[in-house]
C-alpha cells in the first residue's frame, strides 16, 4: 500500500496515519531529508505526539554524517518489509522523495560500491576546481550521460563521476531503465492541491511556522557542518547564506519561501510522470475519499 504526495506542506502525515490506523498498520517514510536526526525542524518532520502512536520508520534513523542514499533505502526497507508482512497485511510508505519511492516500489539500477574515501575526493573537486572539471571529465568518459544530465546539478554529476572512477566504465552503462520484481503489490496515492496558489500560500506559512519553532537555532547549530550534502538543501543553505553574512534576514526568508516553492513544483513533475498514481485532490473529504477508494480493494 503505498502512499505519496508532493511535499509534508499538503498534509501527507495526517492521511499516512488515518490509513494506518485504518489497516491496522505501520508507516515507513520515503523522505530523504527527515532520515536525519539532527534535521528536525528545517524538514517539518513530525514529534513523537503528531505520530499518534502510530509506529514510523525511516524518522531520523541516520545522522548527516553519513553517507546515506537511495540504494541504502532500498536495501533496508525492503529487508524491514520482509519481516512487516509476516504481521502486517499492508504497509503504508508514505513520503514525498520520488527516488526513495521508487527505489523501493520498483528498484534502482545496480551500481558498483562507492567508498567514503572515494566520495571525497570527488566532493573535493568539485569544491576545489568546480563542476565544469567534472564535466570535463564526465564527457571524456562517458559522452552519453553528458548529453543528459543537468549540468547544474552538482549532486547528479558527482554521483556520475563517482560510478565512473570506482568502476572504469561509463555511468551509463548502468542505467538500465528496468523495474525489478517485488513480492509485494503497489496501491499509489497522490494528493492534488488543485489551487496552486492555495498550495503556495501554505508553504509559506510553513516557512514562518518554522522560523517560529527555532528555525534559525538549528541552522546556527548546524553551521560547521555546512559543507555536508545533506544540509546543501532548501531550508537550510538560505540561512546559511545569512549567518555568513553574505544576504539579509528578509532575503534569506524570501529565498526559502521561494525556492520551497520552487522545490514543490519539481516534487509535482516528477509524480505526474507516473500514470499509476491515482490523484485525489485535497479537500475536507480527502481522508473518507482515500479510504472509500481503498476499501474498494480489500
Amino acid at each position: 500500500l503505498g502512499l505519496q504526495s508532493p511535499d509534508e506542506i499538503v498534509g501527507k502525515t495526517d492521511l499516512a496515519i488515518a490509513v494506518a490506523k485504518q489497516f491496522n498498520t505501520v508507516v515507513l517514510s520515503a523522505d530523504s531529508r527527515q532520515v536525519y536526526r539532527e534535521m528536525q525542524i528545517g524538514t517539518a518532520r513530525p514529534l513523537e505526539q503528531e505520530l499518534q502512536g502510530v509506529p514510523h520508520y525511516f524518522l531520523a534513523n541516520a545522522s548527516i554524517e553519513m553517507a546515506y542514499n537511495a540504494g541504502d533505502y532500498e536495501r533496508e526497507a525492503l529487508a524491514l518489509l520482509e519481516t512487516l508482512f509476516k504481521t502486517h497485511e499492508n504497509v503504508v510508505l508514505c513520503g514525498g522523495t520520488g527516488l526513495y519511492i521508487n527505489a523501493l516500489c520498483e528498484g534502482l539500477d545496480s551500481f558498483p560500491p562507492i567508498t567514503n574515501e572515494l566520495k571525497k575526493a570527488v566532493f573535493d573537486d568539485y569544491s576545489q576546481k568546480g563542476i565544469d572539471f567534472l564535466l570535463d571529465e564526465l564527457l571524456e568518459i562517458d559522452p552519453n550521460y553528458y548529453r543528459e544530465v543537468d549540468k547544474s546539478n552538482g549532486a547528479r554529476v558527482r554521483r556520475a563521476i563517482e560510478v565512473c572512477r570506482a568502476s572504469g566504465k561509463a555511468y551509463s552503462s548502468f542505467k538500465t531503465n528496468s523495474s525489478k520484481k517485488r513480492t509485494f503489490e503497489v496501491v499509489k496515492i497522490g494528493i492534488d492541491w488543485q489551487n496552486r496558489n492555495d498550495l503556495y500560500e501554505r508553504i509559506n506559512r510553513r516557512v514562518d511556522a518554522m522560523l517560529e519553532n527555532k528555525l534559525l537555532d538549528e541552522v546556527r547549530s548546524l553551521y560547521e557542518k555546512r559543507h555536508l550534502s545533506p544540509l546543501k538543501t532548501v531550508g537550510y543553505s538560505e540561512f546559511f547564506a545569512f549567518l555568513a553574512g553574505e544576504t539579509s534576514f528578509e532575503t534569506a526568508v524570501l529565498k526559502a519561501k521561494q525556492h520551497t516553492r520552487n522545490y514543490a513544483k519539481r516534487q509535482l513533475t516528477w509524480f505526474r510522470g507516473d500514470e499509476t498514481i491515482h490523484w485525489f485532490a485535497a479537500s475536507e473529504r480527502l481522508t473518507e475519499n482515500v479510504l472509500e477508494y481503498l476499501s474498494t480493494l480489500s
